[in-house]
């Protein structure tokens, strides 16, 4: 246990276990087999899972007597072709979803900090009919100084071409990924899609940085303000702006919160814990969600510092500047589908202590969070290995709310049920759009009868799904220990 405890002590300071030593010589040696195969890459995957994955118990060969000898390992990690195959294929187990590897972790870090490459066009892209191959786009989004911006496309518009092509299963993310492409327009009349000669050009820009805070305003509705956000990331780098715009609403005098997270796939655990901290205010230092670790970090943290699995409501951001709180006994929360681990654990951290009332669909279903770990000593971000950029995102915890409440693999059901209909998307943020309408009058207790007489589309993918942190929950370090 002495070992197991140094090592978890040197996992202090900074985001992603970066570590404050300097000493270059924390840096891995390689790993080299008598026959010149290099494993350095596999041997730090194996060693970040055998410490810290969630799921270690359910995976056999991470246990740690599992081999006699390294050279033993090395012939077990050797027989993957990569290391991408050796994590999938032989360190994850059946029920994870979400733990991942990466072969460039500056990419990563900068999809974290809310910096991407994009045209700027959010999109859905869904199945013509059950069985075929066809698929077409439809925009969500546009985000704001960017081509798509500054084109004639706007939120409903449906997408079947790139460059001429027809977008398929199986070649849409081909089609646009190229750094400048044209897509062709469609309209959809009930269940007939005609594509048209409208086409629009597009372009990549680099380094794109999104602020997650999409639409933030006051809205009166009979006598009442209510306010609306719609926020697409949990991206720590934006909690000021975040902060501000429930200023904004305190400053408006705003009596009910509309929060739309339907394409928020989530992101930083202490934003979440945060945004709920702005939502209501009067439970500092009340727990908002437990920590719970594989079997040896849970049974360290419990004897030695069960305070640090707490994840209380806060009264300061971050960066240390004081939470606006509204002091709400209800919230009102759009979800779909899309709507991912942070985003569910807003809904279930909050469950416990004021109403929560979820309009639109059920949730993803994903209550772990996971962390970045590097290869160096300690697994910080600091004296990584300089020989490769591969990073591990492992799932090292599950959230569980104050009322035990976890393991929503199936998702959180909304009170009200409301699907989006392509054909009628309306305008983020005007009672033209449907769920916005249901949910305003929700608010003011209107009895209204909602569509659901449409016929929908299969899902298939989203223009963020193929982001590195696509649905992922995260945290930026484990919970500091104090040497007893």
């Amino acid at each position: 246990m002495k070992i197991f405890k140094t090592l978890l002590l040197s996992l202090l300071f900074g985001s992603f276990f970066i570590s404050c030593s300097k000493d270059q010589d924390d840096v891995t040696p390689p790993v080299v087999e008598p026959n010149g195969v290099d494993l350095t890459i596999e041997n730090f995957v194996y060693r970040g899972m055998n410490e810290i994955y969630l799921y270690k118990a359910d995976v056999p060969v991470l246990a740690n007597n599992y081999f006699a000898t390294q050279a033993e390992k090395n012939d077990f990690l050797d027989n993957y072709a990569s290391p991408e195959d050796l994590f999938y294929d032989g360190l994850t187990a059946s029920q994870d979803r979400f733990s991942f590897i990466v072969d460039d972790y500056v990419a990563l870090e900068n999809l974290f900090s809310g910096v991407s490459k994009t045209t700027g066009l959010s999109y859905g892209l869904v199945r013509y009919c059950s069985g075929c191959s066809e698929i077409f786009a439809y925009v969500r989004y546009i985000l704001p100084n960017t081509p798509a911006a500054s084109s004639s496309l706007k939120r409903g518009d449906i997408i079947t071409r790139i460059d001429g092509q027809q977008l398929t299963d199986t070649n849409y993310s081909e089609l646009f990924a190229p750094d400048s492409f044209t897509v062709g327009l469609a309209t959809l009349d009930g269940s007939t899609i005609t594509d048209t000669e409208e086409t629009v050009a597009l372009t990549q820009i680099a380094d794109y940085n999104s602020n997650p805070v999409f639409i933030a305003k006051t809205l009166d509705v009979q006598g009442q303000k209510v306010g609306y956000l719609m926020y697409n990331s949990f991206t720590s780098n934006y909690d000021p702006q975040l902060n501000d715009a429930f200023g904004q609403f305190k400053a408006d005098g705003v009596t009910d919160l509309i929060l739309d997270l339907r394409y928020n796939g989530g992101g930083s655990v202490r934003t979440a814990t945060d945004l709920a901290s702005m939502i209501t205010g009067q439970f500092p230092g009340q727990l908002f969600m437990k920590e719970q670790w594989n079997a040896e970090y849970q049974a360290y943290f419990e004897s030695e510092a069960p305070e640090r699995l707490l994840n209380n409501f806060n009264t300061s951001i971050k960066s240390g500047e004081a939470i606006n709180s509204l002091n709400l006994s209800r919230v009102y929360i759009i979800t779909t589908n899309r709507s991912a681990s942070a985003s569910e654990l807003v809904i279930n951290g909050l469950n416990p202590y004021i109403d929560v009332v979820q309009v639109g669909e059920t949730t993803t279903g994903k209550f772990q969070a996971s962390v970045t770990l590097y290869d160096s000593s300690n697994f910080g971000r600091e004296n990584a290995n300089p020989s490769h950029t591969y990073a591990i995102q492992p799932l090292v915890l599950k959230s569980v709310n104050s009322a035990g409440v976890s393991d929503y693999v199936n998702g959180l059901d909304p009170d009200i049920e409301i699907g989006e209909n392509i054909r009628n998307l309306g305008v983020l943020g005007e009672l033209s759009d449907p769920l916005l309408e249901a949910t305003v009058n929700a608010v003011v207790g209107n009895r209204i009868s909602i569509d659901t007489n449409f016929e929908t589309y299969k899902f298939v993918g989203e223009s963020s799904m193929k982001d590195l942190n696509y649905q992922r929950m995260y945290i930026d370090k484990v919970p500091a220990l104090i040497e007893k």
